[in-house]
């Protein structure tokens, strides 16, 4: 009876079966990103193409982000910015904002001028265009087509403790914060929409946020 309870991993111990609602979410996530990708795998090429054609470096960009349960995955976008671009800044901005300190910027909260971003990397920036490789991480497992934003390891660490609920589902290609505001929103003021997010998650609202998402686009609404 036990074995009709639980599956076994590959270490031996065993964890519960997920629910029907998780198995139905992860196929719809499968199945929308095979969808998605075959729709735009030439546009895809093209944008690839005007990456390299910019600066000849490499037109994917791949990065250790955080995911479910705190594992690392290494999540891939188009190269927004110059090769050996360093985050000093964006540590400071993010530091700042958990602080509690005003960053915003004629009603940005992303960088101001930042210099590492190449031109075809700032339209794919205000197009969210720079994201579609993601959809590869979905049909790994490693993302979902809705959730909280993957983020890096040491913002992870300074998150405070309680918008750990975060972690307890995969990270989106889109989510909440994403509807509701973009650049406009602070790092807080990301994570409070994440745990709210993950409180009141069901199929019905990762489908209206999809639904959201392309006309928050096309208007670029809180875009820079």
């Amino acid at each position: 009876m036990a074995y009709l309870r639980c599956s076994r991993t590959r270490a031996g111990a065993h964890r519960p079966r997920r629910s029907a609602a998780e198995v139905a979410r992860r196929l719809a996530d499968f199945v929308g990103a095979v969808v998605l990708l075959g729709l735009l795998l030439l546009p895809m090429v093209v944008i690839a193409v005007a990456v390299r054609y910019e600066d000849r470096g490499p037109a994917l960009f791949r990065q250790e982000r955080v995911g479910r349960g705190r594992s690392r995955f290494t999540m891939l976008k188009f190269r927004t910015m110059t090769v050996g671009a360093r985050d000093d800044a964006l540590r400071d901005l993010i530091g700042r904002e958990l602080r509690g300190e005003d960053t915003a910027v004629d009603g940005s909260s992303k960088l101001n001028g930042d210099r590492r971003v190449t031109r075809i990397g700032a339209f794919l920036w205000r197009t969210s265009l720079d994201e579609l490789p993601q959809l590869i991480n979905v049909l790994r497992g490693e993302m979902a087509l809705v959730g909280p934003r993957p983020c890096l390891e040491w913002e992870a660490e300074l998150f405070p403790a309680e918008y750990a609920p975060r972690f307890n589902v995969r990270p989106g290609l889109t989510g909440l914060w994403q509807v509701s505001g973009r650049s406009t929103l602070t790092t807080l003021d990301m994570l409070r929409l994440d745990v709210r997010y993950v409180h009141s998650r069901t199929l019905r609202t990762d489908l209206l946020i999809l639904l959201r998402t392309l006309p928050v686009l096309l208007r670029r609404d809180g875009a820079r």
